[in-house]
Order: C-alpha cells, then sequence, then structure tokens
C-alpha cells in the first residue's frame, strides 16, 4: 500500500513540474497574441483530451513529459500550416515575444521550485549528521586512509583547495574531481591540520569516492538479540550509542571497530535513551561464522534523519544550492581532465526515480525539497543553447532579431532532428547504465 502511495506521489510531483513548466509557455504564449494549438500533459496517445477554444487539453497515456504545440515557434510558421485538416496562415511574430515564451517555460520551473522551497523553509528539512558536517565516521581497517593516520573524528576542510562544509560537498568533490587520488586538508582531533593525497575507488553506481571513508552515521538500536550481551545490559529498541569505555562513537562502522578493539574485556556504553544520558556495561561474544565480535543489536539504518533539529535553510538559499550543483557539473563536463569522471556520475531517468523514491521513503518534506531541486536544474538545462530545447529557440530568435532575417528553416531543422536523435540515444543510454549500476551488484560474487 505505501509503494503504491509513492509510486502515486512520483507521478504527482513529476507531472506539477511539467505542468508549471508548459503552463509558463501557455500564459507567455496567450498574453503575447500566439496561436496555441494542444497543451498536453505526459506523452503518447491521449487518454482524455478536450477543446476549449482553439485549444486542445489533453493527458497523454505516458505520465513522463509534456508539450504546448505552439506553431508560430517554428521558422516555417509563416508559411500554411494545417491543425484540423484545415488550412491557415499565420502571421509571423517578432522575434522578442518568440524569446519571451520559450524563457517562459524555465521561469514557471524557477517560481514552482521557489514556492516548494518556501515550504521547505516553513516546515523544517531533516538532515542526516553527513549534511551537517564533515567529519569521518569511519576509516575502513587496512585502508590506505588508515595508513595515513586518518581516524574516525577527523574533519575534512577541503578538497583541492576547494572548501567543503559537509559529507554531501565531500561526495560532489570527488565524484567530479578527475580520477586518481584527491588532495584534501584534514583536522585531526587535536586540531592540526595536515595536507593528504587520499585515495578513491568507482562505486558500484558508477561514481568515484574515497577509498575506505565514510561519514557519520548515528548507531540507533532497532533490535536487542536474545542471549546477547546487549540483552544482559539491558539495551532497548530506540537506543542510541554516544560512547564506548568514553570515546565518541561517529558511525555504525566505527562501533564495530571499537568492539573488537576492547573485546573480550567488559565494555562501558554511554547510551542515549528518551533523552537522557544512562550507562550500560556489555560483553561482546565471538561469532565464528562472521569471524568477529558482536554485542547482539541490530542498527536501525532507516532513522538516519535527525527530526528534532530540522534545518530551515530560506528558499533563496535553496535556489542558489541547487544551481550551484548543476553549474559545478557543468563546469566538470566541460573539462577535458574532469569530463570522464563528470560524465560517469550522470543520472539519468532510472537513477532520479530512484532517488525521489528513496527521499519519499525517508520524508515527504525530502521528496519536496528532490522535486525543487529538480525544477531549478530542468530551468537551467532547457536554457541550454542546444537545438529543441527552449534555450535553442531563444538563439534561433536572437539571430533572427540581430540580422533581421529568421534562420534558414533547413538548418534549423536538420539540427533539430540530429538533436532530437542525441538526445533520444542519451536517453536509451542513460537508462540502460542506470539499471545495469542496479542489476549488476545483484550477480556479483
Amino acid at each position: 500500500m505505501m509503494a503504491l502511495l509513492y509510486i502515486c506521489t512520483i507521478i504527482l510531483l513529476f507531472s506539477a513540474s511539467i505542468f508549471v513548466h508548459e503552463l509558463g509557455h501557455y500564459l507567455a504564449a496567450r498574453a503575447l497574441g500566439f496561436v496555441v494549438d494542444t497543451f498536453s500533459i505526459g506523452m503518447g496517445p491521449a487518454i482524455w483530451k478536450r477543446r476549449v477554444g482553439e485549444t486542445t487539453w489533453q493527458i497523454g497515456g505516458i505520465p513522463f513529459g509534456g508539450f504546448v504545440a505552439l506553431p508560430q515557434m517554428d521558422p516555417n510558421a509563416f508559411l500554411e500550416t494545417t491543425h484540423n485538416d484545415k488550412k491557415r496562415e499565420l502571421p509571423r511574430l517578432p522575434p522578442w515575444k518568440k524569446i519571451v515564451v520559450a524563457v517562459a517555460g524555465a521561469t514557471g520551473n524557477i517560481i514552482f521550485a521557489f514556492l516548494l522551497a518556501v515550504v521547505v523553509w516553513l516546515v523544517g528539512k531533516p538532515s542526516s549528521l553527513q549534511e551537517q558536517n564533515a567529519i569521518i565516521g569511519y576509516v575502513a581497517t587496512n585502508s590506505p586512509a588508515l595508513n595515513l593516520g586518518v581516524a574516525p573524528g577527523d574533519e575534512i576542510l577541503t578538497i583541492h583547495q576547494r572548501p567543503v562544509r559537509n559529507w554531501n560537498d565531500i561526495l560532489e568533490s570527488v565524484a567530479l574531481a578527475p580520477e586518481g587520488n584527491i588532495i584534501a586538508d584534514v583536522r585531526a582531533a587535536d586540531q592540526t591540520v595536515r595536507t593528504l593525497e587520499l585515495a578513491t575507488r568507482k562505486h558500484p553506481l558508477g561514481v568515484r569516492t574515497l577509498d575506505g571513508i565514510e561519514g557519520m552515521d548515528p548507531c540507533l538500536v532497532a533490535a536487542v538479540m536474545p542471549g546477547s550481551g546487549a540483552e544482559a545490559a539491558q539495551l532497548q529498541a530506540g537506543d542510541q550509542i554516544l560512547q564506548v569505555n568514553g570515546l565518541r562513537v561517529f558511525s555504525r562502522g566505527h562501533l564495530s571497530q571499537l568492539v573488537e578493539e576492547f573485546s573480550p574485556q567488559p565494555m562501558q556504553l554511554t547510551v542515549l535513551r528518551a533523552g537522557k544520558n544512562i550507562q550500560a556495561t556489555v560483553s561482546a561474544h565471538y561469532d565464528a561464522e562472521l569471524k568477529r565480535n558482536l554485542i547482539g543489536i541490530q542498527f536501525n539504518t532507516l532513522s538516519d534523519l535527525d527530526f528534532t533539529t530540522r534545518a530551515h535553510p530560506t528558499p533563496w538559499e535553496q535556489i542558489r544550492a541547487h544551481a550551484t550543483a548543476l553549474f559545478s557539473f557543468l563546469r566538470a563536463l566541460s573539462r577535458p581532465s574532469t569530463s570522464g569522471a563528470a560524465a560517469g556520475a550522470v543520472g539519468g531517468p532510472v537513477m532520479i526515480l530512484y532517488m525521489l523514491w528513496l527521499m519519499l521513503k525517508a520524508s515527504f518534506i525530502l521528496g519536496v525539497w528532490f522535486t525543487g531541486l529538480l525544477n531549478v536544474q530542468l530551468a537551467i538545462i532547457n536554457l541550454l543553447p542546444i537545438p529543441i530545447l527552449d534555450g535553442g529557440h531563444v538563439v534561433m530568435n536572437l539571430w533572427e532579431w540581430v540580422t533581421r532575417r529568421p534562420a534558414p528553416a533547413r538548418l534549423v531543422h536538420a539540427l533539430a532532428n540530429l538533436f532530437a536523435l542525441l538526445f533520444i540515444t542519451l536517453f536509451v543510454v542513460l537508462v540502460f547504465r542506470d539499471s545495469a549500476r542496479f542489476i549488476a551488484p545483484i550477480f556479483r560474487p
């Protein structure tokens, strides 16, 4: 039942994003005297349509995408065209009007993103520890980072001399950096700062990430195993383990390392329960099958978000962050040294749907925030000067405005057909690659 609710919500959010984009085109077109043949939400055969005045309103059978049919945006619009089997002669409109209509779609997305950002600002967005800081939560045993003396609790300050605020910045910087090691300034617990060369590896999802280093996550107890040391210590579901023998616990992986380090001696835990810190003494037992010591708890990995201390980023901060993320990607894609890493980090429709699914499962407000991100980035991408995108229409009409004659129709159509083919190919490649990224780990030994 919940899965169906998530699916319906995803379709609703996507449809709303397409609707506001096409509504921007429609309102600007009507205000400037354009002929509007069709307003469609969704693609493919219409499952519902109704003609109101000169415009046919319809819902397509494929719930993603949409369009507003504006024949006067076409370079041949001043020639005779057909609509409903009737010949029409459409008047040529000035280029500036076409530019306004072309930009209006992206404007609709930005306005919608701003309204969503206002909701996030007022309600507050739950955030994870990795969104709140750039502190290292786990360093894998025998990893290159451990050999450099990196430890849980250290903080990454910069990557390639670029300051990072939290773990999201770190992931983005590493993913878009040239392949190979990265240079980072790392501050230790004693406040000393070292410049280190940290190794990276390719994640199963295709992006590069730090090798053997992860961010912080809370050690929340989901269940206590019968007959375990945790049961004897009277640990309970909902407890959060803060310290082991006076040492702060920075992640679930770090807790496991501390248990290994102090076993088989009993350990003193500091546990947060119902807002109060309590002490508990726990002993681990050795699991021969797993070949490690266990205290007998199951972690709650679904509640990493902090719902008590919500972030309230202003709408402008959200819009700026969404735009900055895309500009950083485009900048990396344009540089030969980082283009390969940037291309590998691209996620297609499958990845976008998966990310939105995860956001909604964690919190509806995170789904709203992610939809705002999609709208800002959709607006920017649509304004790129590429044929078949809104930015292509802007360039074409700027040419007409400056030269006082329209761009050659055959050239425009040839470029539109070429880029349409390229976009379809890119779409298929991204869907295939995203699907392979999810399927391949299932069969990996």
